[in-house]
C-alpha cells in the first residue's frame, strides 16, 4: 500500500486552496494530506487544509525556520512548500532533510539573485535574456533623473520596490498636478511626479526603487517545474491581455524562461513573467515560487503541484507536456467556506461558547470560466 504524502503551505495565497484540490485530486489516486498555516484565521487555506495552525506573529526569519522545523517533525510534514521566509528556509534544507521533510523550492542561492529586481536585472542581462532599461533610485533627485531620461525617449516611466512581490508599490509616474479626477472613480496606480518628490524630501524613510518604462500587453506568466538536474520537466506560458487569458507555447517566451530555470537553478516550481518593450519580449519579474493562477495549467490537462511534489519525494514526472492548450478564459471569484474558530492559538479561555458559533462568513478565491 503507498502511503499518504504530507505537505504544508505555510502563508499563502488564497488561490492556493486550488494548488490544494490539484494535489488531492492527484492522476495516482494517492492519498495527499494537507497542512496550512496562516496568519490571518479567515484565510480560506486554513479551511481548505485538513489540518491548520496561526502561525505566530514577529518572528524574526531564523526564529520562523525553529518554528517550521518543528511544524515539520510534529505534523510528520513530507513536503514544505514555503512561500514566508523562503530565502531563510532553504538555507537551511539540510535541517529539514534531517526531520524527514523535502522542501518545494529553489536552492539559497537561487532565491537569493531573484530577492533584488536589480540584482536579477544584472544577472539575467550576462546571459543574453532581454530586460528594460532600469534605474535603481534612492532618493528624490535619482527618481527625477531616471523619470527625465525615460520620458525623453518617449516612455512612460513607472516605479516600484526592488524587493517586493504581488504588485506592492508599483505605481505609474504622470506629470498631471493631482486634481478632482484622482477623487473620483475607482482608484489608480498614477501618482503625480509632484506629490512623489515632495513625498520623498519630506520623509525620513528611505526607499529603495527600480525605476523602468511601463511595458506593453501581452503579458506572459511562464510556470516552469525544474528538477534538482536542472532540467525543465514543465514551461506553459500563461498569456494576459486586458481580460482575456490563455495559453501559449511560443519559443519567444519559452526558450528564456527556460534559459533562467536552468542557467539559475529554479527547482521545482516558478513563474518568469515577460511583458513587451517595443516589439521584444523582455523579462518584468521572476518568482522563486509556484504562481497564485498556477491551477490554471488544469484548463491544458495540467496537474503541475502534483507534478512538483513526485519530483521533491525523488519520484520524477519525466517531461510533463500538456496535452492541449485549453480554450480562452477570463477570471472570476466565487465564495470559499472559512474555517470554524477552533485553532488552537484563537480559543478564548474566558468565554467558551464563543467556540461554538458558528461562522457565517465566506471567503473568496479566483475561479477561471472561458470566454
Amino acid at each position: 500500500m503507498v502511503s499518504r504524502v504530507r505537505v504544508w503551505l505555510n502563508r499563502t495565497y488564497a488561490e492556493n486552496v486550488f494548488f490544494m484540490d490539484q494535489l488531492r485530486r492527484n492522476p495516482s489516486d494517492r492519498a495527499v494530506e494537507i497542512h496550512a498555516t496562516h496568519g490571518d484565521a479567515d484565510s480560506p487555506v486554513l479551511a481548505a487544509a485538513d489540518t491548520a495552525d496561526l502561525e505566530p506573529e514577529g518572528l524574526s526569519p531564523a526564529a520562523y525556520v525553529e518554528y517550521a522545523l518543528d511544524q515539520c517533525q510534529r505534523r510528520g510534514i513530507d513536503v514544505f512548500v514555503p512561500r514566508l521566509h523562503q530565502s531563510a528556509i532553504v538555507a537551511h534544507r539540510a535541517d529539514f532533510k534531517a526531520v524527514g521533510t523535502a522542501l518545494l523550492a529553489p536552492p539559497p542561492e537561487a532565491v537569493a539573485v531573484f530577492e533584488d529586481k536589480v540584482i536579477a536585472y544584472e544577472a539575467v542581462q550576462a546571459i543574453g535574456v532581454p530586460v528594460p532599461l532600469w534605474w535603481r533610485v534612492r532618493s528624490a533627485d535619482e527618481l527625477v533623473a531616471a523619470v527625465e531620461e525615460l520620458e525623453a525617449g518617449g516612455h512612460k516611466a513607472c516605479f516600484k520596490p526592488a524587493s517586493g512581490a504581488g504588485g506592492v508599490g508599483f505605481r505609474i509616474v504622470t506629470r498631471a498636478p493631482f486634481s478632482m479626477t484622482q477623487l473620483t472613480g475607482f482608484p489608480s496606480p498614477y501618482v503625480s511626479l509632484d506629490l512623489v518628490v515632495e513625498a520623498l524630501r519630506q520623509s525620513d524613510e528611505p526607499v529603495d526603487w527600480i525605476v523602468m518604462p511601463r511595458l506593453e500587453q501581452p503579458e506572459v506568466s511562464v510556470d516552469c517545474l525544474t528538477g534538482p538536474d536542472n532540467r525543465v520537466r514543465l514551461a506553459i506560458g500563461r498569456t494576459k491581455n486586458g481580460r482575456r487569458r490563455g495559453f501559449t507555447l511560443n519559443e519567444q517566451w519559452l526558450e528564456p524562461a527556460r534559459r533562467l530555470a536552468e542557467g539559475f537553478g529554479l527547482h521545482y516550481l516558478s513563474n518568469i513573467q515577460f511583458r513587451m518593450f517595443g516589439d521584444e519580449p523582455v523579462l518584468m519579474d521572476v518568482n522563486t515560487r509556484p504562481a497564485g493562477g498556477l491551477h490554471q495549467l488544469s484548463l491544458c490537462g495540467v496537474n503541475a503541484p502534483w507534478a512538483a511534489v513526485q519530483l521533491a519525494l525523488g519520484e520524477d514526472p519525466g517531461d510533463v507536456a500538456p496535452p492541449f492548450l485549453g480554450q480562452d478564459y477570463t477570471v472570476v471569484s466565487g465564495p470559499r467556506p472559512l474555517r470554524a474558530v477552533s485553532l488552537p492559538q484563537q480559543r478564548v479561555e474566558a468565554e467558551p461558547q464563543l467556540l461554538a458559533a458558528p461562522v457565517d462568513s465566506v471567503g473568496f478565491a479566483a475561479q477561471v470560466l472561458p470566454l
